[in-house]
């Protein structure tokens, strides 16, 4: 029989053999790849002290094809429970260094199983992936793993915060599980992420690309929309999930906690006074007033290289967290697209079944016109976006900072389709169209024969004299449309005492299964 101290030193080397994965050699090769291990960037990310491990000591039981000679602690994956800013959380954290990080049915096991934890407890669960895949070895119990996993993924969606970081290969099947979470980091140069890899792309339509181009890090953050938060390395990565964190609730469960700020609620936007131009047709940049409106100028913008007519991001005022949706009129002149709507619809959800108040900034000329955009569906897409703001039951501000015209007008959060409370500048115009287009059709008859001189002059009274009429707030104000104009240098305690007395609110929907979103 073993002594006491035997036993201790027996527990201590499988522990020692745990934490070395694979091999000091395989740790190595991370290592020089720019890669940390899987618990070291476990133990980078949470709170010190405060990682407790589940499963260390699991392995597979697979026979076939020597596995039965072939294990390691822990099976690939590492599992557990912390605290990130002192918000707990659970994880699991793939090892490249045990057969790559391919994920069998005991490593699947290990997932669902923290899973179903951070689920029954509320609390969010976070995945670092790196893995190549499926372990072939072990056949079509890998593929029931992966099921197994995506079904938690939609259990969880809604009710726990998901976040997945892309801290290497992520490829197949194994991407599914990423996509159905609410937030992908990835990193420059070291993740990947796609269904077919650039061997397959080559044989089956004859493209040369590489892993990079095909999904890498700028690939899914700047054209596919896979992906929200390029990280330039890894230590990048896992500070900005931290970020991150400090804006999202534990789950759908908990009330949203005020936190302290030493910015004044009563802070005047002095800079805001003149920012907005007159001139409807002259850019500028949204972000510089978003950040004169928040606490402390920390805004975390999500999927800040995608769509980037449109805003969507993190921020507090007065120590209230919230989402901001916002019209760029920097890029595109802030006109709704395809990728666009499908970017803000996603947050807009998002952000209403976590009770993160929204607050929409607008100016937006309308939907981008042309055949591109007819053939690829913004009928179908920008209803998403209107279908969302529809939906959501949180309190909702909505600006209008300058232009809001035709059905972009009612889609960006107007009081006809639910929005709490809607103000606006001075400056702003809300119409069917623009003064210009607008006068062409009211007045073709008028203008009609006229031409050179005499034609322009007639046209510049005509839209001198619709832009008077029509190209200002009061005519929506009269109508109820408008509960506030606003001096744009009150924008921030205007904000802050509007959304105190929406905290308590509460819509009861009609009793139904779910909706029919326009997907």
């Amino acid at each position: 029989m073993l002594s006491n101290q035997e036993k201790r030193d027996h527990l201590a080397k499988l522990n020692e053999d745990a934490r070395l994965g694979g091999g000091e050699a395989r740790i190595q090769r991370q290592h020089d790849q720019g890669k940390y291990t899987a618990l070291e960037r476990i133990l980078k990310l949470v709170d010190p002290e405060t990682f407790i491990e589940f499963d260390k000591f699991v392995t597979h039981r697979c026979n076939s094809f020597g596995m039965e000679k072939n294990k390691y602690l822990g099976d690939g994956v590492i599992t557990g429970v912390a605290r990130i800013n002192g918000q707990k959380v659970a994880l699991f954290s793939q090892d490249f260094t045990c057969w790559g990080g391919a994920l069998g049915k005991a490593y699947a096991q290990k997932i669902c199983k923290i899973m179903d934890f951070a689920l029954d407890n509320k609390i969010p669960i976070i995945g670092i992936n790196d893995s190549g895949g499926a372990r072939i070895q072990e056949g079509v119990e890998s593929l029931a793993g992966y099921a197994d996993i995506f079904h938690r993924n939609v259990k969880a969606s809604g009710v726990i915060p998901q976040i997945s970081l892309i801290m290497g290969p992520c490829a197949g099947g194994a991407v599914y599980s990423p996509a159905m979470t609410d937030f992908i980091f990835m990193v420059d140069k070291t993740s990947y992420m796609f269904v077919t890899g650039p061997d397959v792309v080559k044989t089956v339509t004859h493209e040369e690309v590489t892993k990079d181009e095909l999904g890498g890090a700028h690939t899914h953050n700047e054209k596919s929309g896979v992906a929200h938060f390029l990280c330039q390395d890894e230590d990048d990565c896992l500070e900005r999930v931290r970020e991150l964190l400090f804006f999202l609730p534990s789950s759908n469960f908990k009330p949203q906690e005020q936190s302290f700020t030493t910015d004044s609620v009563g802070r005047k936007n002095a800079k805001l006074k003149d920012f907005v131009p007159v001139n409807s047709k002259k850019p500028y940049d949204m972000k510089e007033l978003i950040m004169e409106v928040v606490d402390e100028e920390h805004f975390l913008e999500v999927q800040e290289g995608f769509a980037k007519n449109i805003i969507c991001g993190f921020a507090r005022v007065g120590g209230n967290k919230i989402g901001i949706i916002a019209n760029q009129p920097a890029v595109l002149a802030g006109c709704l697209d395809i990728e666009s709507s499908n970017k803000a619809a996603r947050f807009v959800r998002f952000c209403d079944a976590f009770e993160i108040p929204l607050l929409t900034l607008v100016d937006v000329p309308g939907f981008l016109p042309g055949t591109t955009q007819e053939y690829g569906g913004i009928i179908r897409h920008g209803a998403k976006l209107l279908y969302a703001f529809s939906e959501a039951s949180v309190p909702m501000i909505t600006l209008i900072t300058r232009k809001a015209y035709g059905g972009a007008y009612d889609v960006m959060a107007s009081k006809h389709i639910g929005a709490d409370i809607n103000l606006a500048y001075p400056t702003s115009e809300i119409a069917v169209m623009g003064a210009e287009g607008a006068v062409n059709i009211i007045f073709r008859n008028e203008l009609k024969g006229l031409e050179g001189e005499e034609f322009d002059k007639k046209k510049a009274q005509l839209v001198e004299g619709y832009e008077n009429e029509f190209a200002n707030p009061y005519k929506a104000a009269s109508l109820g449309y408008l509960d506030e104009v606003i001096y744009p240098e009150d924008t921030r305690e205007k904000i802050f005492k509007y959304l105190e007395f929406l905290k308590d609110k509460k819509i009861q929907r009609p009793n139904r299964k779910h909706g029919n979103i326009p997907l």
